[in-house]
């Protein structure tokens, strides 16, 4: 109970005036909001998720078990609280409760997304070992969807209760009848990161390419709109359907008029990774959260800031690399890695010395068995050729993100920045 004390005394209590939250160790990966506003739940690399009062802008809870990071929430009808890992694990809390009422497992990856049916009587979860699984919280075992054959990365239900949609990293999108028939698949031309379900039915995407796709309950694509030139993390609706938000990798939040098609405005932060987008139910003001560990307020409508939000690069680590191509690339790593030994490690290990250092050797991480299996020396030759053909081609079994750097120029920027930056050996 010490450490949870702790949590509680370093926490920033706030007034009204003061709209962002700041409590977690490390970025924030996932929110969800509560059907009334008053409560935002948020989880982090750090592997705590938070549950949060809105009325009076503090932390209530901080909710410890999960054995690293906290990539997915929800909120139930009922106002349980559902978190899923990277440990594979998902668990129920009540509200209050120091630990979870019920923990479910069988996913052999990380857990990315979860969603609650709309009556309260089912989770699904989105994994990356490939797999969606419906739980049923009266009991009983899950029904397991495992036609995707890459990371499924999203999940949501329709407002119906009738189907759960899927998003995958294997370009598909799949509407799945929950009295079990056979799902509509739908083929897009990029992988997809997130999915949400507007009250209407349809149903809106977020690829890797930086575009967002709509398309009809039943599968239909009815438009595309490039929201910018980098992944779309996440992406959510306003409750009365008329906003879209898509979270971006370089720090930015497009807002889209989903009736019209159109890009509306960019939120633009600090210059960091958003991992994470919800809207309040008032349809306008959306909390954001990102890789400075904040939760940010903003007016979606007129792209304001809601309260005092401090815009400092002091807590940018690529600060001082501003015109650094290599910098620049490096940007989607630094949720995970940091690149100097005082900064130990996080999701992922320093990068602090990589190059001429064994896989899996670094003293103090804890690595995937599969990984320490690998005779690999990372170099600079070896480092471009995990993001030319990805991680989990190049060290299957990995825990990394699947992600790519396609042009031959970008991966040199990358390996000449980490060469300078994290002392060769």
């Amino acid at each position: 109970m010490t450490r949870i004390a702790l949590v509680f005394v370093v926490l920033l209590l706030m007034s009204p005036a003061q709209a962002q939250l700041r409590g977690h160790g490390g970025p924030v990966r996932t929110l969800a909001v509560s059907a009334d506003g008053s409560t935002v739940i948020s989880g982090s690399f750090d592997s705590s998720a938070i549950r949060w009062s809105l009325t009076r802008n503090a932390a209530e809870q901080v909710l410890r078990f999960h054995e690293s990071a906290v990539n997915a929430v929800a909120v139930a009808p009922d106002g349980r609280i559902v978190t899923g890992g990277e440990d594979g694990k998902i668990a129920i809390w009540q509200p209050g409760a120091p630990m979870p009422e019920k923990v479910l497992e069988g996913h052999v990856a990380p857990i990315v997304s979860v969603a609650v049916s709309p009556d309260g009587g089912t989770i699904a979860s989105a994994s990356w070992d490939r797999t969606v699984r419906l739980w049923p919280l009266a009991g009983g075992e899950p029904r397991v969807l495992d036609a995707h054959s890459q990371n499924v990365n999203g999940v949501a239900f329709t407002p119906d209760g009738k189907s759960m949609v899927s998003a995958g990293y294997d370009l598909t999108l799949r509407i799945w009848p929950l009295d079990g028939g056979s799902p509509t698949i739908v083929t897009l031309p990029t992988p997809l990161n997130s999915v949400a379900v507007a009250r209407d039915g349809e149903i809106v995407a977020g690829g890797a390419d930086g575009r967002v796709f709509f398309l009809s309950s039943t599968g239909e694509q009815r438009a595309e709109l490039e929201s910018g030139q980098t992944p779309i993390i996440g992406v959510a609706l306003s409750p009365d359907g008329a906003l879209v938000a898509a979270a971006g990798i370089r720090g930015s939040v497009a807002i889209v008029d989903r009736r019209a098609r159109t890009l509306a405005r960019t939120l633009v932060g600090p210059g960091l990774p958003v991992w994470s987008v919800a809207f309040l139910p008032d349809s306008r003001t959306l909390m954001t959260g990102g890789t400075d560990r904040m939760i940010r307020r903003w007016d979606a409508v007129t792209g304001d800031h809601i309260g005092s939000v401090p815009m400092s690069n002091s807590d940018d680590p690529l600060a001082a690399y501003s015109d650094d191509r290599g910098a620049q690339v490096y940007r989607a790593c630094i949720a995970c890695h940091t690149l100097t030994p005082d900064e130990g490690n996080r999701a992922g290990p320093t990068l602090h010395g990589i190059f001429g250092r064994r896989i899996a050797t670094l003293n103090g991480y804890n690595f995937s068995p599969a990984l320490k299996r690998f005779d690999i020396v990372w170099t600079p030759e070896t480092v471009a050729r995990l993001f030319e053909v990805g991680p989990m081609a190049y060290t299957p079994g990995t825990k990394m993100p699947e992600q790519t750097i396609g042009a031959a120029d970008d991966r040199k920027a990358l390996v000449d920045f980490l060469g300078r930056v994290t002392g060769k050996k």
